[in-house]
């Protein structure tokens, strides 16, 4: 999607050596090298609008082993190739000590396309199957404990910016489970400062469409780590969310991209809310 005028990127005809080695074996159909390119200028366009981008930055990609994290990673490191991203990456993965958790496949992934990276082993899994029953979800601590030790790990490696692989999908089901659920107005911004200050939180996905980075993840043949922590539990209101999203786009194409521009197109004057806007000033005229 374009929220304003679009980016231009010309991908067609390059040679095989002229991108990053995560793309040195993906289809040469033009099927997706026009996905690639709307993915790319989707991310472009998210970087620019949010004015994610301090030249010589050193960022932080946090690597789960799902299908939008290595996505996230591969388009960054993508435009970094060709001279339209200049920060340093490296990757994070966090090993929360989850059972039968293959240890193995991330570290051989990334060394094998040569991107820096670091395995953080801390575990959580433990922490919250002890604090929480069975019969609970686990994402939001799960969620909190992951970012604290994301957080110490960028400030470890000296970087500015914490990068995750939210999109699309992930801001407007938030936006409808704080709508629903939590009385308030509020989604997951694109660009946020941390509460101490010293960290930024990117998402460059969040133009993104999840059936996208899905049809990505499949045709660059990612080895994806399914979560069986918070992932495995049923039952969950995002999922939810995800139905009623899904539906109404089923029933009238192009909603979600409607949706998406309505959150940066408020109304503070139109709402209810009396700390945005000044009701009580508001006079007729003399």
């Amino acid at each position: 999607m374009n929220i304003h005028a679009p980016i231009q990127l010309d991908i067609t005809d390059e040679p095989a050596d002229a991108c990053h080695p995560m793309f040195r074996e993906v289809p040469g159909s033009v099927g997706f090298n026009k996905l690639r390119k709307r993915l790319l200028r989707n991310v472009r366009q998210a970087i620019e609008d949010f004015a994610m981008v301090t030249p010589g930055q050193r960022w932080l990609v946090a690597l789960s082993g799902g299908k939008d994290s290595y996505g996230l990673m591969a388009l960054l490191l993508d435009l970094k190739w060709r001279g339209l991203l200049p920060v340093e990456l490296i990757a994070c993965n966090l090993d929360q000590g989850q059972p039968n958790f293959p240890k193995h496949i991330l570290p051989d992934y990334l060394t094998r396309h040569g991107i820096a990276h670091r395995i953080e082993y801390q575990d959580t899994y433990s922490v919250v199957t002890d604090k929480l029953p069975e019969t609970s979800t686990y994402c939001s601590l799960c969620s909190r404990l992951r970012r604290g030790h994301l957080y110490r790990v960028a400030r470890e490696e000296g970087c500015q910016a914490l990068v995750l692989g939210h999109h699309r999908e992930d801001i407007l089901e938030t936006f409808f489970l704080n709508l629903f659920h939590g009385g308030r107005l509020a989604a997951m911004p694109p660009k946020l400062l941390n509460d101490e200050g010293d960290m930024l939180v990117l998402r460059p996905l969040s133009y993104c469409a999840e059936s996208d980075m899905t049809k990505l993840a499949d045709a660059m043949a990612f080895p994806i780590i399914p979560c069986d922590l918070c992932g495995s539990q049923e039952g969950l209101q995002r999922n939810s969310m995800k139905a009623m999203l899904s539906d109404v786009e089923a029933r009238m194409p192009g909603r979600k991209d409607t949706m998406i521009r309505a959150l940066s197109n408020t109304r503070p004057s139109h709402l209810l809310d009396r700390n945005l806007f000044d009701f009580s000033s508001l006079m007729p005229k003399p």
